[in-house]
């Protein structure tokens, strides 16, 4: 992917994936969340492994991926998943 390609997709995530902070910790950036799916994506690593790249357990991971495939769907669905 490109660096175009990758911008252009985090225009189109990010507001469907932004996250407010909390007294309690800082949440975990759009940027961010795109980036640890799309290594998952591209590798087909484990949570377990992924851990140590993106610094967020692996609970957390599982759903963070889950959601962000939602959303990467949703926001491409209708350019590049055309269904006649």
């Amino acid at each position: 992917m490109d660096s175009e390609a990758h911008l252009e997709l985090i225009e189109n995530v990010t507001p469907r994936m932004r996250k407010c902070d909390s007294v309690m910790r800082c949440a975990i950036t759009a940027h961010e969340r795109l980036l640890v799916t799309l290594r998952f994506i591209a590798t087909g690593r484990s949570y377990e492994h992924l851990k140590f790249f993106a610094a967020i357990s692996p609970q957390a991971l599982g759903l963070i991926i889950t959601v962000t495939c939602a959303v990467i769907y949703e926001a491409l669905k209708k350019d590049y998943l055309k269904v006649s």
